[in-house]
């Protein structure tokens, strides 16, 4: 059964770790995340992007699957299907097809629209009883089509935004999508300590976490971070393992290749990636 990520949250911020959110592209990525954190005993947030839930066909279909997949493989953590980086339109479809969580990303508004919207959604959100994830200051990188230059977020702002009753808060404190590049400034961790001085409980959000190293994702969580977004580094963690599989010219007996075999180093990779990052963040064992 698909959970809030309240609860989860709620306990990482107190207990020091942090909860990953882990994005799902398909079947396979979804399995090896769910059976990773069963046998860590992790609780887990599956992301699901706009670009991705179209590319599943639909939320719906996507809220099913994940759903059945919970109930098949007798997973018993705390699972919550949360969209990442939804528009406003996003996060009102999502929470019809039965996502637990979601993302709705206002940044690029002037902070005043960002308000008013998050807001309404909030009251949707409590009255169905989901978690729901804001935003201020944008996060570096694309991410499907939107482009940020990786600002830090005024923490001012940032109350305002939490006191509307948000489960949890996304601040961009110098944070980017997809691949750090090597002149990166870092995190800007006085950005994040007067945001959590103004924010007090409220878990706070680190998106992009691949690439950012050991000590910096530490003191994050020390200063407030209890989820933190992985996706490129599955990604790209995936794609190794299957391009290595295909140059290995396994399976080219005149049969062609065989899914289920083309596509397993690849669930494999996923897996020891999930799992060093549970361990990282220190979320083993929290279920």
């Amino acid at each position: 059964m698909l959970v809030s990520a309240k609860e989860m949250l709620t306990k990482a911020k107190a207990g020091k770790y942090a909860v990953g959110q882990f994005n799902i592209n398909n079947l396979e990525w979804t399995k090896s995340i769910l059976l990773t954190a069963e046998e860590l005993k992790s609780p887990v947030i599956l992301g699901v992007s706009e670009g991705a839930g179209k590319y599943m066909t639909g939320y719906k279909t996507v809220s099913a699957m994940v759903s059945a997949m919970i109930e098949e493989l007798g997973i018993t953590v705390p699972v919550a299907l949360h969209l990442d980086h939804g528009s406003y339109e996003g996060a009102k479809a999502c929470i019809e097809a039965g996502f637990s969580s979601i993302m709705f990303d206002g940044s690029h508004y002037p902070i005043e629209e960002n308000i008013a919207k998050t807001k309404e959604l909030v009251a949707i959100c409590e009255e169905k009883g989901l978690s729901i994830e804001a935003e201020v200051g944008s996060i570096g990188g694309e991410e499907d089509g939107v482009v940020g230059k990786g600002e830090c977020a005024d923490p001012d702002e940032c109350k305002m935004v939490a006191d509307l009753g948000v489960t949890m808060l996304a601040a961009g404190i110098g944070n980017i999508h997809g691949k750090y590049p090597e002149n990166w400034e870092g995190l800007s961790f006085d950005t994040l300590d007067a945001i959590q001085a103004k924010t007090g409980d409220m878990p706070l959000v680190l998106h992009g976490g691949t690439g950012i190293p050991e000590d910096m994702i530490k003191k994050a969580i020390s200063l407030g971070v209890a989820k933190i977004n992985v996706n490129t580094e599955c990604q790209l963690a995936f794609q190794e393992a299957t391009r290595k599989y295909i140059e290995a010219g396994k399976d080219l007996e005149g049969k062609g290749f065989d899914p289920r075999k083309l596509l397993a180093p690849g669930a494999e990779a996923i897996k020891a990636t999930v799992k060093e990052k549970m361990e990282l963040f220190g979320s083993v064992g929290k279920a």
